[in-house]
């Protein structure tokens, strides 16, 4: 099958519940609500998508024909002189990485050491053994995993409402203000709502506040 990745690379989660820990991101190539091709945004099922996952021309992307190669290419992104405190973190990300990732990919990268966490539009189900699942739900695409430790909504979204989500079966809920012109009334909108209903608490784009990747 093989497996086609934009881009891996060591730098701090910006998001969600493992905001500021370190981590490798292995981000796909490919995603089943718009194809990465901005002539192509205004038609997308998510058409306020903020991250470049078409083609494999980013550091570290590239084509790989086995598992093992793949998490062999991510565990190198890990600095070798880091403590052993903790295992190493790994983010799978796209994109929609559940297009690409299966059981043996899994089984390769706990192989090297890392705990895999997986950020997904919930519209595939993801294979056993990963170990943190954080759903990010798109108004007008089907949501088929209704499971996992955190759910992050962009918001606000016509059609796909924080109400809409609360009752399903999630660790953590988190509204992330959606980025764009509109940024900061968003972001107080969220605020907002999270005051008015606690089960929900708020996701900041940190990553791009301190200048990281």
């Amino acid at each position: 099958m093989g497996y086609s990745v934009k881009e891996s690379y060591y730098t701090l989660q910006g998001e969600g519940a493992h905001t500021g820990r370190a981590a490798v991101f292995c981000r796909f190539a490919g995603c089943n609500l718009w194809s990465g091709r901005e002539e192509d945004r205004g038609s997308a099922i998510c058409n306020f998508c903020d991250t470049e996952f078409f083609g494999v021309d980013g550091p570290g992307g590239g084509h790989f024909d086995d598992a093992r190669d793949l998490a062999k290419a991510v565990r190198a992104k890990w600095p070798e002189d880091t403590p052993t405190i903790a295992r190493p973190f790994l983010v799978c990300t796209g994109g929609e990485p559940l297009l690409q990732l299966d059981d043996g990919l899994v089984k390769a990268f706990h192989a090297e050491g890392f705990e895999v966490a997986v950020e997904t539009n919930g519209t595939r189900t993801p294979p056993a053994g990963v170990d943190w699942i954080c759903v990010s739900p798109k108004a007008g695409a089907e949501l088929l995993l209704k499971s996992g430790n955190e759910l992050k909504l962009v918001f606000p979204q016509p059609g796909a409402e924080p109400e809409l989500f609360d009752a399903l079966r999630f660790d953590h809920f988190y509204l992330q203000p959606m980025d764009g012109p509109e940024r900061e009334e968003n972001t107080e909108l969220a605020r907002n709502y999270c005051l008015a209903h606690p089960q929900w608490k708020i996701s900041l784009q940190t990553h791009k506040i301190l200048g990281i990747p």
